[in-house]
Parts: C-alpha cells; sequence; structure tokens
C-alpha cells in the first residue's frame, strides 16, 4: 500500500500534515536517500527508507492524543527561538508529539497535543470551524459598544474582518468568548480594534475538549469520550 508522503510524515508524529508539506517543500526529507520536494510524491512504508533531519522516520507505535495547560509564558512550538517552549513540561515524553493550533506566549489554557496528523488536521484546519472558547480579562472597562463589535466581527487593515462571535461579559473588565476561526493574536488583536486591551487570556475549551480541573504545567491523555469529540 502506497500513500502520500506528507500523510505518512504526519502519521509518523513528524508535525501536522500542513507543516510536513512545508518541509518537503524546503527539501528536507529524503526517501532512499533522495531529497523529495514533490507534495505528490507517494511511497510504500514497508519498503522505503524515509529520513528528516539525518534520522529515519518510523511510522508510529501508538495514536497518542493529551490536553495540557499552558502556562503563560511558554512558547507553542518545537523549537527554543524567543524563550521556554511547552515541550519543557515533556522532556521524559517518548513519543513525539506536537500541538494542534497554537496559543500565543502570553496566554495560558487548553492545548491539545498529538501524532495523529489526521486528526490534528481535522481539528485545526479553518473550513471545519471547530469552537475554541477563552476567558478574557482587559485593561479597561468594557462599553456596550466594544462588546457589541467583537461580537459582530472586527475588521483589521480595512481588509481582514472576522467571523461573528458569541461574547458574554462576566465582569466590568472580563469577558468569555467563542470564536470559530483562529487568526494570529486574534482576541488580543480585536480588543486593540475597538481601544481596549486584553492583559489576561485562557483557553478553555477546543471542540468539545474541556480544560476542566486540570492544573496549570500538567497534562493528561484525552479519556474515551473526550476521543470521541474529537473528529
Amino acid at each position: 500500500m502506497t500513500e502520500r508522503l506528507q500523510k505518512f510524515l504526519a502519521k509518523a508524529g513528524i508535525a501536522s500534515r500542513r507543516a510536513c508539506e512545508e518541509l518537503i517543500k524546503q527539501g528536507k526529507i529524503k526517501v532512499n536517500g533522495k531529497i523529495i520536494a514533490s507534495l505528490g510524491f507517494k511511497i510504500d512504508p514497508d519498503k522505503e527508507i524515509v529520513e528528516f533531519n539525518g534520522k529515519m522516520v518510523s511510522p508510529a507505535r501508538e495514536k497518542i492524543y493529551i490536553k495540557f495547560n499552558k502556562p503563560a509564558g511558554y512558547i507553542t512550538s518545537c523549537k527554543n527561538t524567543e524563550g521556554p517552549t511547552i515541550f519543557e513540561f515533556f522532556k521524559n515524553f517518548k513519543e513525539r508529539i506536537y500541538p494542534i493550533g497554537r496559543l500565543d506566549k502570553e496566554s495560558s489554557g487548553l492545548l491539545l497535543l498529538t501524532n495523529d496528523g489526521d486528526v490534528a488536521l481535522k481539528l485545526s484546519h479553518p473550513r471545519y470551524e471547530h469552537e475554541k472558547e477563552y476567558e478574557c480579562e482587559t485593561l479597561y472597562p468594557l462599553t456596550k459598544d466594544q462588546i457589541r463589535a467583537i461580537s459582530s466581527g472586527v475588521t483589521f487593515n480595512n481588509k481582514e474582518k472576522t467571523m461573528p462571535a458569541k461574547v458574554v461579559q462576566t465582569g466590568a473588565k472580563s469577558f468569555n468568548i467563542v470564536l470559530k476561526e483562529g487568526k494570529n493574536r486574534q482576541i488580543r488583536r480585536m480588543a486593540s480594534a475597538v481601544g481596549n486591551k486584553i492583559i489576561k487570556l485562557k483557553r478553555t475549551r477546543y471542540a468539545k475538549i474541556k480544560l476542566g480541573n486540570l492544573k496549570e504545567g500538567k497534562w493528561e491523555r484525552l479519556s474515551t469520550s473526550e476521543l470521541q469529540g474529537l473528529a
């Protein structure tokens, strides 16, 4: 049985399928000793040798699904370029895993990690419109106009408009928001666009998976019932 190279890499836990496509385009993947740069390239995992960073890539032995309560101050990345990364909490973890989506350095809360490229794609691709829920705290008191503007959609740079969102004000300087998209630093940019500033941001739900009582800096494997909500 043959399969596309990027699918094999994602299933092996190298990265999400889209990220694996970029690795192929960058010429970082070899098959049988030759660099492959074609996204349409197919392999037979039982007969061919795939390499990434000079090491042979083997299919993942088991599918892993984790939820993690990310503390603020950590980068959602595999590379330590701007400070400590979330993988400081997974140093003794044997299987290679990667995050589904991102939380910026200053944000905290629910982050999902897996070595299942297909699930990562389904949960992170914009076309599936999976809900993500956040608790937000602002620098200044919220006005009704600000809440209304964030709910209906905010335009960035006179061209990029956010989708309507569910917003519930929970205090003079706090609100909960549910998004179906994930633009870069979206909630912070939305608040800035209406004249306010986010000083605390915590994700509490991703699709049907809830953070629950998981303590900050801790992780656990998803339960059977949580796994059923991944698709």
